[in-house]
């Protein structure tokens, strides 16, 4: 099948890889493992304590939802098992509120974008993000069309994306940016203006109140999205759940994981498993699980815990007047997590404005984690880069403390150098998710914060982790594919055909293909409801 075809049909999932799916009992598991099916070395539930699994995907975000969908779909009779340790599945950073609902394409990012020293500007990173993001989007589309996501509205809406800067330096360095990305076939349509009249029929909010003298400049993609990444982790993961395809385990903690002779034996409170391949995608938990796995590949690796603050609004007159995601510089010195942004949000139907993020601190390493995780997490190996990554970073810690000691007035100020006409009464705190920056030791540098995310592998592929934050949920199906490769090597070749039905471009990158590239865009477009200029998205 060639990459630019399309599946649309209302099948499932594991009928479009060419197989039923099959909900296996214990006679079925032994009858696999005696003919060498893909159930080898499983055994019954009733034969002992442990519950077998092929893979066992620990945390109910939107990275084990998304892996899960992949396996099942490559591998419709394998036994895979889902274990969160809240009551509920994405309570953590693939909640609503815990993340800004982006769909990161680096359509506005300007962290994505940095200026080099010469003052041209590096869009690499921008046009690899983008990359990323299609290809998600790829495979949300596939699901919408297979009926395994009933209507895409629950969980991604069209939603301009907006880069706005004021300055006469920042503006130079937007219209560069621009002439850069514009030619590009994953950015063609983005638009420029210096025009204060233009950019406010963009976002009115933005020029409401602002001095017209001041030099302003934005870009404007009218492709980006709303994502409510916690809507489409519960619809993934119960559908596969409902379907028999996935064995889901909420309130349950795991604590350790052992190596076996065929794979690995976590256990926690009230639960015990074995597994031949094991996934941690459980947020900032991650780093303490990969260390107690013992693996070689998790030594050196840190982790420093950042909590974020938004500032929300729901009053229906400044919601009504700002349908966008606004985008702008991070301040001099300020990390680039650190970048403001002014977001329309639809959650569970209701519409509302985000303005942030406020950095703060803690130890914990998950929202509802221990004050003991960062103290936890310390080991001989990681010491020495975690200090390193520490006196190399004074910066953040200046801005972190800047951040703690900022009161509402000071952050009110942050508010309306992007909303000059922002009331602070109009307005709630709320505390978003934690995240947990990579420390990463690199040879000949020493300790070194990661700003990105990391997946973590065993040599012989039999655990993984995904380590660090943003991008993350936007490109939760490429670094789940990674995952996947570098786990499976020998299985790839093997679940290609299924991959492409799934991801038409699979194995192939759309910037260098722009006839693929827009008809892919075309296509999930279409699927997903994202034009904004049809009369009704679905």
């Amino acid at each position: 099948m060639g990459p630019s075809e399309w599946v649309v049909g209302k099948q499932s999932l594991a009928e479009h890889s060419g197989e039923r799916p099959v909900q296996l009992d214990g006679n079925d598991v032994a009858r696999l493992a005696a003919t060498g099916g893909p159930a080898s070395g499983r055994r019954p539930d009733d034969e002992g304590p442990a519950t077998t699994y092929d893979a066992l995907l620990v945390g109910g975000g939107i990275m084990s939802a998304t892996l899960a969908t992949l396996l099942h779909h490559v591998e419709p009779t394998w036994r895979i098992g889902i274990v969160e340790r809240l009551d509920e599945l994405a309570q953590e950073s693939s909640g609503p509120w815990n993340n800004a609902g982006t769909g990161h394409a680096a359509l506005c990012e300007l962290n994505y974008s940095p200026e080099r020293p010469d003052g041209s500007v590096d869009v690499s990173k921008a046009i690899e993000v983008n990359e990323q993001f299609q290809v998600t989007r790829q495979l949300w589309a596939f699901l919408v069309e297979s009926g395994a996501l009933p209507d895409p509205a629950t969980f991604v809406r069209p939603t301009p994306h907006l880069s706005f800067v004021w300055g006469t330096e920042n503006v130079e360095y937007l219209r560069r940016r621009h002439e850069q990305l514009v030619s590009h076939p994953l950015f063609a349509g983005i638009e420029f203006s210096s025009d204060p009249d233009v950019i406010a029929e963009w976002a009115p909010l933005l020029m409401a109140g602002r001095d017209r003298s001041e030099p302003v400049a934005a870009t404007r993609a009218i492709g980006g999205t709303d994502v409510d990444f916690g809507s489409l982790t519960r619809q993934l993961v119960t559908g596969l759940a409902d379907s028999g395809a996935v064995e889901l385990r909420t309130g349950t903690e795991v604590r350790r994981l052992r190596r076996t002779e065929g794979g690995w034996h976590v256990t926690g409170k009230d639960f015990d498993a074995t597994a031949r391949f094991v996934f941690v995608g459980a947020g900032g938990q991650a780093l303490t699980l990969l260390q107690r796995s013992g693996i070689d590949e998790i030594r050196g690796y840190g982790g420093f815990p950042v909590s974020g603050e938004f500032w929300r609004t729901t009053n229906p007159e400044v919601v009504a007047r700002h349908q966008a995601k606004v985008y702008g510089k991070a301040a001099v010195g300020a990390p680039p997590m650190s970048v403001p942004h002014l977001d329309t949000r639809v959650v569970d139907g209701a519409p509302s404005l985000m303005f942030g993020p406020y950095a703060g601190f803690s130890p914990r390493f998950l929202k509802h984690g221990s004050l003991f995780d960062l103290l936890r997490s310390v080991r001989l190996h990681n010491l020495r880069p975690m200090l390193q990554a520490g006196l190399r970073n004074l910066g953040l810690v200046v801005y972190l403390v800047q951040q703690l000691l900022a009161g509402k007035k000071s952050q009110l100020r942050e508010l309306q150098a992007f909303f000059p006409d922002a009331r602070a009464e109009d307005w709630e705190k709320i505390t978003a998710g934690q995240r947990v920056q990579v420390i990463k030791d690199v040879p000949g540098q020493g300790g070194v914060l990661q700003f990105g995310t990391e997946v973590i592998a065993a040599g012989d592929g039999s655990i993984a982790g995904l380590l660090g934050a943003s991008p993350g949920a936007s490109t939760a199906v490429p670094i789940m594919l990674d995952v996947m490769a570098r786990c499976f090597p020998d299985r790839v070749e093997e679940w290609r055909p299924a991959l492409e039905k799934a991801i038409p471009s699979y194995g192939h990158r759309l910037g260098e293909d722009p006839e693929l590239a827009r008809t892919v865009l075309a296509q999930t477009t279409y699927s997903l409801g994202l034009d904004p200029t049809a009369p009704a998205a679905r």
